[in-house]
């Protein structure tokens, strides 16, 4: 039978040229996207660490997209000139896309989230696409990347929380940074305001000087509030819209101050308590920003001897008049340690102590912490070794012997204040893990050390032995890892985050005594006169839970902010003051005549 008898509607698909319908070689994309989607739900899946997560969530997409390049060009079987057709698109609307998104969706998002998005629509859209005619179908998947290219290209990443689960908008709408400038635009002008006088903005009891207070260890006595919030919530004072920063507030008297990010402006603003109007601001002309946490300032100002101490996220270290804002004067700590600006900016709070100005900031060459006169700016000295670490250098004194510790991926190092001479240090390598939390002194002799992303907590006893200072390892404990979030302690217990499960763990037996869920990465304040926690949780909720080891007892809880709320909360003359990247509030909190009797948990 010749061929032109055989109907076409009996010519196998077989039979079909190649160059019309080929079969695509599929296994090997669909084993790729695949083992991309394994990866990154094994990144999400207990113990974290910046390797594994950057493994899971950067290198493995970039690997994943090697490979389907490769796939397709080697081993999917059809014809030279669809293989460079696909493969060219692919490159081309991904260059498009890196200029179109710019800082709304910058690169390394786009590797997160777009690469794995579009390489599994591509191996998606050929596996539902089966049977159907190759010109079709290749103009369907020319579509179907673009469309999921531009996808991201309409979006834009407003950071990530504490699990690193983005935060996705419009593009085309505004951010609270944003709307904050355009409200200011409209403003009137304020009035111009009577700077106080010098002794009106002086330390006094109730004040809080800055970074978790006038010790650093987020511990307030001295104060007893109403726990039954349902009957008496705290009562708003106020509320106002603020730049994104991640600094907490110094509160003096009648003056509140922090950090906020305007658009190209790092400011240092002065508040009234009372009202929350803006008083004064200085401003730096500079920005920081990452697509973790976003735009914005990181450290905390501190106020000493009626000056505020400010340090910006790319290194500015300011001396402001803390009734006016005049500057008194200004360094640059990247340029005088030759530090590189870290990944998540400079963000350490300024401590001051014995006349000097220190601050990390991680230099080589023994240049790690760094020292300013307090009333000239000039540099005193540099001292000790780490160059990672987010936390800030904290006085204290251990075998009688005033001394400033400073944790860094290196371990911790403790030094003279005036000189910077090295006392002591207790070698802890993190391998690329920065420490974060503030080191905690427990007594004359022992102290804590928190290390998040796997790495755990540690327990060292110090002596001091002549011109020596013999250290002891106590433990060694991985079930609370703190990274980024500082605890408390109360008798032998710490009350603290273990990423976003709030904990009490016993020091004594190394154990944890209670899990709670419901705070995410948050942050907590200790009433200590009446074993209270005041919790801060990362969704801008304020929760008052009790300081008790038995179990997890939470008292009341309140709305106080909306979004993403990593900043400490502050407590002064009876006021909780709160704020995030958004906006920022003042509570009255509801007072007590009951007797406190202090128990030891």
């Amino acid at each position: 039978m010749s061929d032109a008898a055989i109907p076409p509607e009996a010519v196998s698909l077989k039979t079909q040229p190649t160059s019309s319908f080929p079969i695509v070689r599929l296994w090997p994309g669909v084993v790729i996207i695949i083992a991309l989607w394994a990866v990154r739900i094994w990144g999400g899946i207990g113990e974290g660490s910046p390797g594994k997560f950057f493994f899971a969530y950067v290198i493995a997409p970039l690997i994943a997209t090697v490979g389907l390049l490769l796939w397709w060009l080697l081993l999917s079987r059809v014809r030279w000139s669809d293989r460079g057709l696909i493969v060219g698109a692919y490159i081309a609307l991904a260059a498009i896309a890196v200029a179109v998104c710019g800082q709304d969706f910058p690169m390394m998002a786009l590797i997160l989230y777009a690469l794995p998005v579009v390489g599994s629509v591509w191996v998606g859209w050929l596996i539902l696409s089966l049977g159907m005619a190759w010109p079709l179908r290749r103009t369907w998947l020319l579509t179907s990347l673009a469309l999921a290219f531009g996808a991201f290209m309409l979006l834009r990443v407003d950071g990530m929380d504490g699990a690193f689960a983005a935060t996705f908008n419009w593009r085309w709408t505004p951010t609270p940074e944003q709307k904050l400038l355009a409200e200011l635009s409209k403003a009137p002008a304020p009035a111009p305001v009577e700077p106080l006088a010098a002794e009106a903005i002086e330390l006094q009891p109730g004040d809080w000087p800055g970074f978790r207070g006038a010790n650093r260890d987020g511990r307030l006595a001295g104060v007893t509030i109403a726990t039954d919030w349902t009957k008496s919530p705290p009562k708003e004072l106020w509320r106002r819209r603020v730049g994104p920063a991640w600094s907490s507030l110094a509160v003096i008297g009648p003056r509140l101050y922090t950090q906020e990010q305007r658009g190209d402006d790092e400011l240092v603003i002065c508040y009234d308590t009372d009202t929350g109007d803006e008083i004064w601001s200085h401003a730096e002309k500079t920005r920081f920003t990452e697509v973790v946490a976003g735009p914005g300032p990181r450290g905390t100002p501190t106020f000493h001897a009626g000056n505020i101490y400010a340090q910006g996220a790319n290194g500015a270290l300011l001396c402001l008049d803390a009734a006016t804002g005049a500057v008194k004067w200004s360094q640059d700590i990247a340029k005088d340690s030759a530090a590189k600006i870290p990944q998540w900016g400079f963000s350490g709070s300024p401590l001051v102590a014995h006349g000097l100005v220190t601050t990390f900031a991680g230099g080589p060459e023994g240049k790690a912490v760094l020292a300013y006169d307090a009333e000239t700016g000039k540099l005193v000295w540099t001292a000790g070794d780490g160059t990672l670490s987010y936390g800030s250098t904290q006085e204290s004194t251990l075998g009688g012997v005033d001394q400033i510790l400073m944790t860094t991926d290196a371990g911790l190092t403790s030094l003279e204040p005036e000189s910077g001479t090295l006392l002591w240090v207790h070698k802890w390598p993190t391998e690329g893990v920065a420490r974060i939390v503030q080191p905690a002194v427990l007594n004359d002799t022992d102290i804590l050390i928190g290390t998040g992303m796997g790495v755990g907590t540690r327990m060292i006893h110090v002596t001091q032995a002549g011109d020596e200072w013999p250290i002891e390892e106590v433990w060694t404990s991985k079930q609370f890892k703190p990274y980024f979030n500082d605890f408390v302690v109360v008798g032998d217990q710490i009350y603290g985050f273990d990423g976003p499960i709030f904990l009490c763990f016993d020091l004594a037996e190394q154990k944890i005594r209670w899990r709670a869920r419901g705070y995410g990465n948050g942050q907590v304040l200790l009433l200590a006169d009446q074993n209270l926690l005041l919790v801060l949780t990362e969704t801008g909720e304020v929760a008052l839970v009790e300081a008790q080891p038995k179990k997890h007892v939470e008292l009341g809880r309140i709305p106080a902010l909306t979004g993403k709320t990593w900043n400490h909360p502050v407590i002064a003359y009876g006021r909780l003051f709160v704020r995030n990247g958004e906006e920022m509030a003042c509570f009255e909190l509801p007072t007590t005549t009951e007797s406190v009797t202090e128990e030891t948990p």
